[in-house]
């Protein structure tokens, strides 16, 4: 027989301020209806408690403020005071002490004697400790974290979700998602998920593992990539080695810097950075053009009727430049004018001459400069940009010209064709538009059967044949979409992790990423290593981890082209929906 359960099974109190878990489906209804009304008392003193709690009688609880979710409880001789609030299926076990402010999330399990210390005492030596005032930074402590006998956690500290602290720890440090920690002071020991229930190491540890190396490798060589890329003799970037001086080149280099380093590249200050990207901008029209040849600003095409200048590599500038301006705490000299300057229904006569047919990348990239124009144009202003209603008609014509069988806009012209041209348009296209501005895309479920089934076109996607372009506009549209849905989840993570490992492999130590095949439907500067390679592999890298899941373990995360928030805007308030 159990010590506490009478001869008929029937558990006597005592057994309950001990076992508290066993209260809800072993409680007589006359213990039953004495903890209803010990929780009635408790509850007239302001209390908060979700069905199902047990809180003993035997508990020392004199807090201030308490909540508990479902499924919680208070063991016999605990002693909780402060502010204490707790989530579902907690426990605060025999004799824990928890203390001062403290915040517990779902399934933090509080082990016997341990303490959590919400506050402290101040020590200064002009009083007795005594009379010396307190003082709280309070500790959270995050979902499904168990915290074993006897830890200490002191105030201030924040214990991530799924932790485990192991017995008669001392926490004085915040420790990451995932730690399993432990000593005096605590330190963290490995990652819980490198383990599944058999001790075997699981693939999405040694995922995060190869992830959180390869980091390290690049950022140990970053100064090298960006140095080998620039010229002393004309103060420029180019792309790789022996090739000219190119803006984007100058763009890339920042945003590899911001990422891997969290500064402005060595070659310049960042006021120099700045000041050498806004002095290329052209006044009239507030566009970019590629760099002369002696290095200088270049010049642009005459305007068409609608005052648009023809000139991809301009419009792909108010990309790069902006953004790189942005990371380096300034900005655009002047307007985006040839944006600011088209009405609605100049805007709206442009979309539908747009090739959407033949050349959808051509035509969502067109969309994503001019969006990306309005942005930057309201970022300065603080106002519109465009005719009034131009931005709105944008997005009305998007809206309503959208395919709700794919998703997307145009059509792949032919099935020997493919969808190539259809999705990386999708991608251009919302990523300066529902991306950039926080607005969810239409029809997100056929959004991603469209991607999933150009993922599978081997032309593109084989072995050998991958380049960054193509990875990203299959990663961008499964990440974006995946925040409004999770149709086909398990077949979009595995795909990025199809890719993610052989994306890691093209690291070239000291020189970066290349771009990738430059044969058939290649473009851009083909496989060897650059700067613009290395900075759309490391959004791509990115994206993919975060798809798999692993994406903390790389330590950064896309701030420029290619972060996954979107911007702030006065117009769009509307918050993006999906996971954190």
């Amino acid at each position: 027989m159990l010590t506490g359960v009478d001869q008929e099974g029937v558990a006597e109190d005592s057994y309950f301020d001990y076992c508290p878990w066993d209260f809800a489906h072993r409680a007589s209804s006359v213990q039953r209806a004495a903890q209803a009304v010990h929780q009635e008392t408790l509850i007239a003193a302001g209390a908060s408690l979700g069905p199902r709690c047990y809180v003993s009688p035997a508990a020392a609880v004199f807090a201030e403020v308490l909540r508990l979710g479902a499924d919680s409880y208070i063991a016999r001789y605990a002693y909780v005071t402060g502010e204490v609030r707790a989530g579902r299926d907690c426990s605060v076990n025999p004799y824990a002490t928890v203390r001062g402010r403290v915040t517990l999330g779902d399934g933090a399990r509080i082990g016997a004697h341990a303490s959590l210390l919400g506050f402290n005492h101040g020590f200064a030596p002009d009083q007795p400790v005594h009379r010396q005032p307190l003082t709280s930074k309070g500790v959270v402590v995050g979902d499904d974290v168990w915290i074993g006998s006897n830890v200490v956690v002191l105030d201030g500290v924040t214990i991530g979700n799924h932790c485990v602290v192991g017995a008669g720890a001392v926490v004085t440090k915040d420790l990451a998602p995932w730690t399993i920690a432990a000593g005096n002071p605590a330190r963290p020991l490995r990652d819980r998920r490198r383990h599944g229930a058999s001790g075997v190491v699981t693939p999405e540890a040694e995922l995060g593992d190869a992830v959180a190396e390869f980091a390290e490798r690049a950022r140990a060589q970053a100064h090298d990539v960006l140095a080998r890329c620039w010229s002393d003799d004309t103060g420029r970037y180019g792309d790789r080695p022996g090739v000219s001086a190119t803006v984007r080149a100058h763009c890339d280099a920042v945003e590899i810097a911001d990422l891997l380093l969290g500064a402005p590249p060595g070659q310049l200050a960042a006021a120099e950075h700045a000041e050498r990207l806004r002095a290329l901008q052209d006044p009239v029209s507030g566009l970019v053009p590629e760099l002369a040849r002696g290095g200088g600003p270049g010049t642009l095409a005459a305007p068409a009727r609608d005052g648009w200048i023809e000139d991809g590599t301009a419009e792909y500038h108010v990309l790069s430049v902006g953004y790189a301006l942005e990371l380096l705490d300034s900005r655009f000299a002047h307007p985006v004018h040839v944006v600011d300057e088209m009405t609605a229904g100049q805007l709206v006569a442009r979309l539908d001459a747009l090739p959407w047919r033949t050349q959808a990348w051509s035509a969502g990239a067109w969309v994503d400069c001019w969006a990306t124009g309005a942005y930057r144009n309201r970022e300065m202003s603080g106002g519109s940009s465009g005719g009034p209603g131009a931005l709105e008609a944008l997005f009305g014509w998007l809206g309503t010209r959208v395919d709700p069988w794919t998703g997307m806009w145009g059509e792949a012209p032919s099935p020997a064709a493919g969808r190539l041209q259809l999705v990386n348009g999708y991608y251009r296209l919302t990523r300066g538009s529902f991306a950039q501005f926080g607005l969810p895309v239409p029809y997100a479920e056929r959004v991603v059967d469209t991607v999933l089934a150009h993922a599978r076109d081997p032309r593109w996607f084989a072995a050998g044949r991958q380049n960054a372009c193509n990875v990203l506009d299959v990663a961008h549209p499964l990440w974006l979409a995946g925040r409004q849905t999770r149709h086909r989840e398990d077949e979009a993570r595995a795909w990025a992790k199809e890719q993610l490992m052989p994306a890691l492999g093209r690291w070239h130590d000291g020189a970066g990423f290349g771009f990738g095949p430059a044969g058939e439907g290649g473009s851009g500067p083909g496989r060897e290593p650059g700067l613009q390679g290395t900075e759309m592999w490391l959004a791509i890298i990115w994206l993919l981890a975060d798809l798999v899941g692993v994406a903390d373990r790389l330590g950064y995360r896309p701030r420029g082209v290619h972060r996954p928030e979107p911007v702030r805007s006065p117009m769009f308030t509307t918050p993006h929906p999906g996971r954190s």
